[in-house]
């Protein structure tokens, strides 16, 4: 075999070989490939129903091999608890920007999650509304400029911003909860493990399986980025703490 035809990197089944309209530095495709990666590891890819809502988050069924289903803003997890229930066979993803889930759809994940709905969640936050021109979100950083507080957000006048990952924790339908990041080699192969137990309380029936994900939004934070992924080892992690917040499957082990 020539050098040339030496293969560095094997492209997952379930992820559709197509270019990416992301921005540069933009992190959704790094969440999106491991999401992709797990389906067909998982012997998922055929089963697997997804639901997206709107936001930059919304393009995943552009990049999964999987059957899709667009929600309204912030209905995701309402859309998702509908196709479940129909379709108890199905494993069913939902996939949701901070600007989405924990704004206008804040109601919907609460609900969905305390009932225990058997479906998994990728939830990525990078801390302002991407799509729909950088304002700000529930998750947005205490000073943080956006289109909608051009001084910095206020915690006075604003509130501080939402610890998502620990909220839905505390929640009884809930089944496994974490925050991770993926601003390096180190924690993207952490969030990939704790995806992987997002995805399988839901092939033990165990409830609700929720994964929070710390990500770069370049464009709209106005930086680089690799002075996006600085910004989040120095100014998000420390503000949201990377670990697993609740997991039944440990308990279901012992």
């Amino acid at each position: 075999m020539s050098e040339q035809e030496i293969i560095a990197f094997e492209r997952a089944d379930a992820l559709v070989d197509v270019p990416t309209h992301y921005c540069p530095g933009c992190q959704h495709g790094v969440v999106q490939r491991l999401a992709g990666e797990l389906l067909s590891e998982m012997g998922l890819t055929e089963n697997t129903l997804l639901v997206t809502s709107i936001g930059c988050s919304v393009f995943l069924y552009n990049y999964l091999r999987v059957d899709s289903v667009e929600a309204p803003h912030g209905r995701a997890p309402a859309v998702a608890t509908g196709v479940k229930r129909a379709r108890a066979d199905k494993f069913v993803l939902s996939y949701q920007g901070d600007g989405d889930l924990a704004s206008i759809g804040m109601a919907e994940i609460m609900h969905c999650a305390n009932r225990g709905e058997n479906i998994s969640i990728i939830f990525v936050n990078n801390t302002v509304y991407g799509m729909t021109g950088g304002q700000m979100a529930p998750t947005t950083m205490i000073g943080q400029k956006t289109t909608t507080s051009p001084a910095g957000r206020n915690a006075a006048k604003e509130g501080m911003p939402i610890r998502m990952a620990e909220i839905i924790s505390q929640l009884g339908g809930t089944a496994f909860s974490a925050r991770v990041a993926v601003n390096n080699v180190k924690n993207i192969r952490k969030a990939k493990k704790a995806m992987k137990k997002a995805f399988e309380v839901q092939q033990k029936e165990l409830g609700f399986g929720f994964i929070e994900l710390l990500a770069t939004c370049p464009t709209n934070w106005r930086m680089t980025p690799i002075k996006a992924n600085e910004r989040i080892e120095e100014e998000l992690i420390p503000y949201f703490p990377l670990g697993v917040f609740k997991d039944l499957t440990v308990e279901a082990e012992d």
